[in-house]
């Protein structure tokens, strides 16, 4: 769904994570009734659990900070022919930066044809103001706006973009996000991918471009410091299958061929759910050593847990293994916690400093990849905590809240609208 971190990846790794979580509540439950002797066995049973999982977290930690300086290390591959390319833009309101977002498409090194299709569900949204002032400022751009109310079921934004789709008018179809902004080469990148043999879709990883505040800088931490080198990690194992809707480009051909977009108007992930139709048809996506940024402006604490949230649990019910494998991607609180039942064990305070240690080389090697600038390293500790606890309470509930619209997810992730908040 638009404006959330909502691209689909999976790790699939196996790990104690029930296993653990189910022993916490025993050694709560049996406080009480059990024997100090029996008791102090358990707690140290649960330290052990704990510190082995941080553990394996750790060796996962230092496997992401190798392979993500590789990742972004690959060859580009350059389009030989640039054919004319349709990008689709879905709009909902007048959102932080939204002009430069927008422009970043227009300022594209790629001279082939390029129309530009903006949609809405209200003649009046105030993004138009947006697209207008962009139209004064490239005159030549071909540029086409889509004022459609039509909804085929509660996902929002696919019904924005099925009724784009009979304005497009290349054959190749480019559907970004509105918070998204891209570099110069993004059109020859992601093109140049698409005409690999064997590639019916190509989309991307995101980094967080954070709003001013506090909140907006801790969702991009979590952004590119937990999620992106889960997603590289997941890729380069063997174990990802992504699909983001930052970018998803795709033929027009290919789109039909899997029955149009008309049949994710009830799916939670309907990027995943795309990705996983054009696999079936015998098709790869691919995932070029390119990085788009997405905006991160939650500028409260309900906001952003609100926010991470949706996408976690957008994670858990698109691949509820995959979601509890996920624990090994947090061992700074599973060492803490280590660190709790053990009462200050050495082997436990140990583990939770390689476990620092293991976490900050990561933010460097993440940051060196991207180009990006380190600050904030203290804020390290807090962002891992807050991201577990997001973790955690995804297993709590199966509802999402989407543009202030409560929505309930069943086990095979579709969407069934609850109530307005």
């Amino acid at each position: 769904m638009n404006g959330s971190r909502k691209g689909i990846f999976f790790t699939n790794l196996r790990a104690p994570a029930l296993v653990i979580l189910l022993s916490a509540v025993v050694a709560t439950t049996m406080t009480d009734i059990a024997s100090p002797h029996v008791e102090h066995v358990l707690l140290d049973a649960i330290a052990v659990l704990f510190g082995a999982a941080a553990s394996l977290g750790i060796i996962y930690t230092l496997l992401a900070s190798l392979l993500v300086g590789r990742f972004f290390a690959r060859s580009v591959n350059v389009p030989v022919q640039f054919p004319g390319v349709t990008v689709i833009k879905p709009l909902h309101g007048d959102e932080w930066q939204l002009s430069g977002h927008l422009e970043s498409f227009f300022n594209q090194d790629y001279p082939g044809p390029v129309q530009y299709l903006f949609g809405v569900h209200d003649a009046n949204d105030t993004a138009l103001k947006r697209v207008e002032a962009l139209r004064a400022r490239f005159p030549d751009a071909a540029i086409t706006i889509v004022a459609d109310g039509r909804l085929y079921g509660p996902n929002r934004k696919i019904a924005n973009l099925v009724n784009m789709l009979e304005y497009a008018s290349h054959d190749i179809l480019c559907f970004a996000d509105s918070d998204v902004r891209v570099d110069s080469n993004y059109l020859r990148t992601v093109v140049g991918t698409l005409d690999d043999p064997g590639v019916g879709l190509v989309t991307t990883v995101y980094r967080g471009l954070c709003a001013p505040g506090f909140w907006p800088r801790v969702g991009a931490a979590l952004t590119n410091y937990h999620f992106l080198p889960g997603v590289i990690t997941g890729v380069a194992i063997g174990r990802a299958r992504p699909c983001f809707g930052q970018t998803i480009a795709l033929t027009r051909q290919t789109l039909d061929a899997i029955g149009g977009l008309r049949q994710f108007a009830h799916h939670l992930a309907e990027d995943h759910a795309l990705g996983e139709a054009v696999r079936r048809i015998g098709k790869s996506v691919a995932i070029p050593p390119l990085i788009v940024q997405h905006a991160c402006v939650e500028d409260t604490f309900a906001d952003f847990f609100t926010h991470e949230l949706r996408w976690s649990r957008t994670i858990r019910a698109a691949d509820r293994s995959g979601h509890l494998g996920a624990v090994l991607m947090h061992p700074l609180p599973l060492a803490i916690l280590a660190v709790a039942f053990s009462g200050g064990a050495t082997a436990a305070c140990l583990i939770a400093g390689a476990a620092l240690l293991a976490r900050a080389l990561l933010v460097l090697c993440v940051d060196r990849a991207i180009h990006g600038r380190t600050r904030g390293l203290w804020n390290l500790p807090l962002c891992d905590m807050l991201q577990f606890a997001v973790y955690l309470a995804s297993f709590g509930s199966s509802g999402v809240v989407w543009r202030g619209i409560r929505f309930s997810v069943d086990g095979n992730g579709m969407l069934s609208p609850v109530r307005d908040e």
